[in-house]
């Protein structure tokens, strides 16, 4: 018989969930927006300290209220991430805005902020956003990023979708920029099943947001509308899940550090491989280990662990790669497409054991050989 499949981010419930969905199905708030809702918002705010957060079905419609209400439109620049997710890009094309994509850095695998000053440059006009990926739980060089976007008065969104519990110099992820967002899709540290979070200091553009997010209906007791909007507001029955995996995000947290933790010992003899960096002021969130081969394919490694029921990933195909973005401008280094053919995403679930972590590296390690 084979050994149970071992996915490569599962969702991890804490046992507490049915607990408060039993709540919100006998307050009869089934529909959208109701009291798990605002319990939600209220634990993001507090683990953050951010004085605003908007609950929303997905980090993709985060970034798209946060580009609209921003005031990103047809024709504009929006700076981005090129090594990230498609999830991160496509709110830019929604607005008719046009992307320009940036590369790496060695560093921490995130945007590079020499190459930002590059793209500004090259851009065909001023850019109003960036758009910056925190990379696999992994913060970018925020103190560089944001303080060239402050001069040239470009508003920052962080793209912390995978990121929720790291830091950087001491604060959570999310909260430099005007915008923070955060997925609580079924792979994320936290779940809600699909869902995500949009944050700000700003408490004015937060209620904007949330204007749009419910069919910009306007204050009159029938439906009127003067704009338009999206049905983009979580369910009560999934927060009421968010509320309940917020008690255990840094027991989660720990645990994926841990994983990690376990891999880089079981594997620091093999020279060829390197871990995703981690840049001095940063503590991330590991949400996946990942790696990189000097010599070997990776495709292999995968392959050689999917035979054993073993799920594991390449690392994000950089959007300048892409089919969609052939004719779009982007500054590069390489570093990207470096890391894309030769690089790997482990199992990370927060449920697995050692026993786990050493059937994978055992088999990576054969594969290797």
């Amino acid at each position: 018989m084979s050994r149970p499949r071992l996915f490569l981010s599962p969702p991890h419930m804490s046992g507490i969930e049915q607990t408060y969905i039993a709540e919100a199905f006998e307050s009869n708030y089934i529909a959208p927006l109701g009291p798990m809702v605002e319990r939600f918002e209220q634990s993001i705010r507090e683990f953050t300290s951010t004085p605003n957060a908007l609950a929303l079905s997905s980090a993709t419609a985060a970034l798209h209220l946060a580009l609209r209400v921003l005031g990103v439109g047809a024709g504009d620049v929006v700076l981005a991430s090129s090594f990230t997710f498609i999830g991160s890009i496509a709110p830019i094309l929604y607005q008719n805005a046009i992307p320009v994509f940036i590369d790496s850095d060695t560093k921490s695998w995130n945007l590079d902020p020499e190459l930002l000053e590059k793209a500004i440059a090259a851009s065909p006009k001023k850019p109003k956003a960036l758009i910056l990926t925190h990379l696999y739980g992994q913060c970018a060089d925020l103190a560089k990023i944001i303080a060239i976007c402050t001069l040239h008065n470009i508003a920052v969104i962080e793209d912390a979708a995978e990121s929720l519990g790291a830091a950087y110099a001491a604060s959570q992820s999310g909260t430099f920029g005007i915008f923070g967002v955060y997925s609580f899709n079924g792979n994320k540290i936290l779940t809600t099943s699909g869902g995500g979070m949009l944050v700000s200091p700003n408490k004015e553009l937060i209620d904007k947001a949330r204007f749009y997010s419910t069919q910009a209906r306007d204050d009159a007791p029938h439906y009127e509308h003067t704009e338009f909007g999206y049905n983009y507001r979580l369910s009560n029955i999934l927060a009421a899940i968010g509320v309940a995996q917020m008690e255990v995000l840094q027991e989660r947290v720990a645990a994926r550090q841990q994983i990690f933790t376990w891999y880089r010992e079981m594997l620091s003899d093999i020279g060829e491989i390197t871990f995703m960096p981690e840049l001095p002021e940063a503590c991330g969130n590991r949400w996946l280990t990942t790696l990189t081969f000097e010599k070997s394919d990776p495709t292999e490694i995968r392959l050689a662990l999917e035979a054993e029921n073993i799920e594991s990933r390449p690392l994000w195909k950089p959007m300048h790669l892409q089919p969609l973005f052939k004719e779009t401008l982007s500054i590069q280094n390489g570093t990207s497409q470096n890391l894309f053919e030769k690089g790997l995403c482990l199992p990370s679930g927060t449920q697995m054991t050692r026993d786990d972590a050493e059937q994978v590296c055992e088999i990576l390690k054969k594969a290797l050989r």
